[in-house]
């Protein structure tokens, strides 16, 4: 995968198909550890310890369609290439929780992507479930729930062209509105 949005797009999927109705995105940034840490955390179906052990096997797949899960395990290659790694703890009809840190620092880190449109697809894709992305860099934090957006919008459904197109937008300007303070913020400390 060439970024970290494409990694979360592809492990929400895997979400999305084990049944959650609720989907918890986080990325932290912290510069003091030097550490980027994503985590995806889903009240769906859950896994047996057994599974979850074999999840970082690109030959393993519990989907019928294909023979190959690359997802976790591309997942952990970037992470590992990056001096980090993966954790994934999971509990058959407790969901399951899927954690990757990178080093910040490192080369091989890699670019955070599209998030903005990540997040705002998942949600417009699958308005029956609800998602929760917060990113925190140091002190400062952004959350976006789909539940307020869709308390907000009352009757009008998160899957319209245009609501969609809204969501990327309202992300993508707090991002790098917290971006922005994030680097000023470090820059005089």
């Amino acid at each position: 995968m060439k970024d970290i949005a494409l990694h979360i797009l592809d492990i929400a999927r895997n979400s999305v198909v084990a049944g959650a109705e609720l989907i918890v995105i986080e990325t932290k940034e912290c510069r003091g550890s030097d550490r980027f840490t994503l985590t995806l955390t889903d009240n769906g179906c859950g896994m047996d310890s057994e599974t979850v052990q074999k999840l970082t096997d690109p030959w393993f797949t519990s989907r019928t369609t294909r023979r190959v899960g690359m997802g976790i395990p591309l997942l952990m290659q970037s992470a590992v290439q990056a001096g980090g790694g993966i954790d994934i703890s999971s509990e058959p009809g407790n969901g399951t929780r899927v954690t990757a840190v990178f080093s910040l620092s490192h080369i091989d880190l890699p670019p955070k992507g599209d998030i903005a449109g990540v997040i705002s697809m998942l949600a417009g894709a699958n308005p029956e479930i609800d998602f929760v992305y917060r990113h925190k860099c140091g002190e400062a934090e952004y959350i976006f729930d789909t539940r307020e957006v869709k308390e907000v919008l009352e009757n009008v459904p998160l899957s319209e062209p245009k609501v969609i197109g809204y969501m990327k937008e309202m992300i993508g300007e707090n991002l790098g509105e917290l971006e922005e303070h994030f680097i000023k913020y470090n820059k005089n400390h």
